[in-house]
């Protein structure tokens, strides 16, 4: 009874919660408007957000997405580590970084994983291929010790670039990407880093939890295996998930202020952090923006947002509300809409994509062990 008691405690002790801090820094689009690049940019590569979702064989990680997106980690791969930023992104579920068997301009500008400087790394013969919407990352697949704040994950299997065509990556503020949804959309089968983090025991929770800081504050973070109570005083509301594939949930319906204004038949959503701004079908966007009186590319009078409705989210039942503040946003002068028109239908109806504009209203729990969803309203 000692010896089972004690094998216990050690195993116990194996486990952790681990936070990672998210660092706030200037969003693609800030960095090409500073480089004079983003008009040609948006010309050449017209935005498709619904192309994440659309990939067959593998995953599908449209990096136009991203061109808001402002929020990174830090992890290492190998022995000794190699220390990467890299996007947390709950709609894919690869991890990847550049090597140094990349020419492609954009890796030159990046740090690259060196194997040969890894004693833990073990190379397969298996490539990888994830398609982007301008252009692809290829590569080949390799086993390591990845360290994501102080949980080591030994044996993980991660994708080494070969090619990054284009020049969105030379720009981007981040070098790879770590998925955090469903093996089940992983390219070539690659398990997932939180897959194995639960599989090898090193959290305490099968669940991870994400804040995302706004105003330009600071203290975004990922932990992982546990829940910070200190971000759920207003309760823990639970939406199981519809699909084990992203972090998919079904939605009741959608108002602006009191009134229906989409998904009036119940509708699915995703939560993704990898995605900045609200995908809305392109069959309610034209409705909404009319509603709030918007220009049909998302332009606003700065003065009319304080008298704008919320933007209610109906999910499992509870009303979830998005305040103007928090939906319309200001650079130089000119206010936006955070929402951006998707083209995707679906067997169940429309999709709608619950990016960083909502996530940043809700600290959010990604359980894997329930397969659900709990958000608690940080204001």
């Amino acid at each position: 009874m000692k010896l089972l008691l004690l094998l216990g405690l050690v195993a116990l002790a194996q486990c952790h919660i681990s936070r990672v801090p998210l660092k706030r820094m200037k969003s693609l689009r800030q960095t090409l408007r500073e480089h004079g690049l983003l008009e040609r940019y948006l010309r050449e590569h017209p935005y498709n957000p619904a192309a994440k979702y659309l990939g067959t064989g593998g995953s599908a990680e449209p990096l136009q997405n991203y061109l808001d997106n402002e929020y990174f980690g830090t992890i290492t791969i190998g022995t000794p580590g190699q220390q990467f930023t890299v996007l947390f992104d709950t709609g894919s579920s690869n991890l990847w970084v550049p090597s140094v068997y990349c020419s492609s301009p954009a890796c030159g500008n990046h740090d690259r994983f060196n194997p040969s400087e890894s004693s833990t790394f073990v190379a397969t013969q298996q490539s990888v291929s994830i398609a982007y919407g301008t252009g692809s990352m290829t590569g080949f697949l390799g086993y390591d010790t990845v360290t994501v704040a102080d949980l080591q994950v030994t044996n993980q299997i991660f994708g080494l670039s070969q090619t990054e065509p284009g020049d969105f990556f030379y720009y981007s503020p981040f070098d790879g990407i770590l998925g955090l949804a469903f093996p089940s959309i992983s390219s070539s089968g690659a398990t997932p880093v939180f897959d194995n983090m639960m599989s090898e025991g090193l959290v305490e929770q099968d669940l991870f939890s994400v804040y995302l800081s706004g105003n330009g504050q600071s203290g975004s973070f990922v932990l992982f295996g546990g829940i910070d109570s200190s971000y759920t005083t207003n309760g823990i509301t639970w939406i199981p998930l519809s699909a084990e594939t992203y972090w998919q949930i079904t939605m009741d319906s959608v108002n602006l202020g009191n009134q229906p204004v989409a998904c009036t038949s119940g509708c699915q959503a995703i939560v993704d952090t990898g995605t900045s701004l609200l995908a809305v079908p392109t069959s309610a966007y034209n409705n909404i923006l009319a509603a709030l009186g918007a220009t049909t590319n998302g332009m606003i009078s700065c003065q009319s947002v304080s008298s704008l409705p919320d933007f209610v989210f109906y999910l499992n039942g509870n009303a979830f509300p998005i305040p103007p503040s928090a939906y319309v946003t200001e650079n130089d002068g000119y206010c936006t809409v955070g929402f951006e028109g998707l083209n995707m239908p679906t067997e169940s109806g429309e999709l709608w994509i619950l990016g960083d504009v909502f996530i940043r209203e809700y600290y959010v729990i990604f359980d894997r062990a329930n397969n659900m969803v709990g958000l608690s309203q940080l204001s």
